[in-house]
């Protein structure tokens, strides 16, 4: 029996799978391999009966065997078998004969849970290693996409950089850098607000829940903003536009991104263009009112006048003129009223290197002294009430030219001292505005008083004067230069007559006479006066003059009437009285004010209205 089975057991233990020889004839297992032992975990050296393992399959595996028999092999998974614990297993079990061996059958078991373990496990080490290709391929997916995006962003002339919902920065594009001098690794991670958004152009701190970019990402609201700073990394702010956008993550707000401009070299030239455009407003603004100055300078008598004369008084005006023109120093014209001290201004003017500019003339006794700062400095609209416009002043018209002061001691002292650090400075500064603007003037000043007595009473700043004092000039009355009153007669009778559409009457000798035995107060005006009225009524080809009756009859024979004009005059002879006694001093104890009993101011005022001057009282 033991060489029966001799051959058949090394074949056993060949094989891979569980395999056993049974004798079918005394349901005995003859011998088994190891993985048979481990699969019916019984002891290979003790065996109990096949059939103990088949239980109630026996009759199928009767069947199987009778199958075996017939064809020779086969197979079957209908035979439900047990271990050697009575734990069911589930088998494919193949059968054949032992050649020349009657009864005996080698049997070979498949385990279908152990192969369905298998199956599975190598389905699943197939789908991992599928898995692992198609992540591999997913991966270079999206890296070649977010290079393509990044690409995309480091090609864009904006910056742009994102957040997080926390305000961290998520990443920046490569013009962002570029633009704020930070690099990827100084700001990815970092709460960039600290970083560019900390403060405002002015200095102010710029909390981050004010920001519009932190709405954005924390309200979902976009917002467009044309005009705010960002700081770089040298410390030096840009201006900058940007549009903060809120970006989701499966409907979950994840943050925001931020795309932005340097706007800093076009606000500069919007700053430039906007200072262009106000000097040119300024520039159309001063034309407009230096042709309107000029359009009444042309129609004023004074234009259709030169300095007529021939006494050594006038050569010596003429001289004075002619040193002095070509030279950028100021000059002070004196004179009583009327002797053509603004003629003498226009010469000095029409002869100097500024006579292509205008010549502006300010009368200081014609604005009220609350007029005077918006008339000489300029205007800004709303600076006052009814300052319904922007003004240049007459400082600004004068600009290149000569700013004539006329009755320059009419100053107030508060204007006197901002007039003087204008011409000294040589900038000038509109009523309500900040902003200075520069001056290029030559400035002629004219006083119908003495200037050190208006110096010496407080009138008048010593600084100003001894500004506009460079360079006298005296410009004497007509009653001292009478050899003058010819030549100016014929002059002004000329002009008034072709002025009026008159013929030219003679000039007789008596009238001639007569004009030059007047004492003529009214200096070189009060002759053209005369001669125009003589113009006008003189009809029988001979000059006809009226000096001195001009003044109305009494209306009444009543002898303690007076008319206005005798209350005027004593009023005067009063004046002229007062000034003698106190040797022309005015305010102070024993004053002619005080001895009037009015106050300093309105004894001046009366000393104006009446053209009281030095010579008046000192003759």
């Amino acid at each position: 029996m033991l060489d029966r089975i001799t051959a058949p057991d090394s074949l056993l233990v060949a094989l891979p799978q569980a395999a056993l020889l049974l004798d079918t004839a005394d349901d005995r297992i003859v011998t088994m391999n190891d993985e048979a032992a481990q699969l019916f975990g019984i002891d290979p050296e003790d065996p109990p009966r096949f059939s103990a393992l088949l239980g109630k399959a026996l009759p199928d595996f009767v069947v199987f065997v009778e199958e075996i028999d017939h064809r020779g092999t086969g197979w079957t998974r209908g035979v439900a078998m047990r271990d050697g614990a009575g734990e069911p297993l589930k088998l494919e079990i193949s059968g054949r004969p032992v050649p020349d061996q009657t009864g005996l059958l080698v049997l070979t078991f498949l385990d279908l849970d152990a192969l369905d373990r298998r199956t599975r496990l190598a389905e699943a080490s197939d789908l991992q290693r599928a898995g692992l290709t198609e992540w591999k391929r997913a991966e270079s997916f999206f890296a070649e996409l977010e290079r393509q995006n990044q690409l995309i962003l480091n090609a864009a002339g904006e910056g742009i950089y994102g957040v997080n919902a926390e305000g961290k920065t998520t990443f920046v594009n490569r013009a962002a850098q570029e633009m704020l001098g930070w690099t990827t690794e100084d700001l990815l991670g970092r709460d960039i607000h600290s970083m560019i958004h900390h403060h405002h152009l002015s200095g102010e701190i710029y909390p981050s829940h004010d920001c519009p970019i932190y709405r954005s990402f924390r309200f979902e609201q976009v917002n467009r903003i044309e005009n705010e700073v960002f700081w770089r990394k040298d410390g030096k702010p840009i201006q900058v536009e940007y549009v903060s956008t809120p970006i989701y993550d499966q409907k979950v707000l994840a943050g925001a991104v931020v795309i932005f401009r340097d706007i800093t070299e076009r606000k500069e030239s919007e700053r430039k263009l906007r200072e262009a455009m106000e000097q040119v407003a300024d520039l159309r603004d001063r034309l407009e009112q230096e042709n309107a100055y000029l359009q009444e300078q042309i129609t004023s008598e004074r234009a259709h006048h030169d300095i007529i004369g021939s006494s050594p008084s006038i050569r010596q005006v003429l001289a004075k003129i002619d040193l002095v023109a070509q030279t950028e120093a100021t000059v002070l014209i004196s004179g009583e009223t009327g002797t053509g001290k603004a003629l003498v201004a226009t010469a000095i003017h029409n002869e100097s290197p500024r006579r292509r500019r205008p010549l502006i003339h300010f009368k200081c006794s014609s604005v009220s002294p609350d007029a005077i700062e918006a008339e000489l400095f300029g205007q800004m609209r709303g600076a006052f009430q009814g300052a319904l416009r922007d003004k240049p002043g007459k400082l600004e018209l004068a600009h290149g030219g000569t700013l004539f002061l006329d009755d320059v001691e009419e100053l107030p002292l508060d204007q006197q001292g901002r007039l003087l650090n204008a011409l000294q400075t040589r900038e000038v500064t509109r009523l309500g505005d900040t902003r200075a603007r520069h001056i290029d003037i030559r400035v002629i000043a004219a006083s119908t008083t003495n200037l050190e007595r208006a110096v010496s009473a407080g009138q008048m700043r010593d600084d100003l004067y001894l500004a506009l004092n460079v360079f006298p000039i005296l410009c004497h009355p007509l009653r001292e230069r009478h050899e003058d009153i010819p030549e100016l007669t014929a002059h002004m009778l000329d002009m008034a007559c072709k002025r009026l559409n008159r013929r030219k009457p003679i000039i007789t000798e008596g009238v001639m006479q007569r004009l030059l035995a007047y004492s003529w107060p009214g200096n070189v005006r009060e002759l053209r006066n005369v001669i125009e009225r003589a113009a006008i009524v003189s009809q029988s080809g001979k000059l006809i003059v009226e000096i001195g009756e001009s003044r109305p009859e009494a209306l009444s024979s009543n002898p303690n009437v007076k008319t206005e004009a005798e209350i005027q005059q004593e009023i005067r002879a009063n004046l002229i009285a007062c000034l003698k006694d106190t040797h022309g001093r005015v305010s102070g104890p024993g004053g002619a004010a005080e001895l009037l009993g009015v106050p300093t101011t309105t004894f001046y005022s009366r000393l104006k209205k009446h053209r009281i001057g030095p010579a008046d009282w000192q003759g």
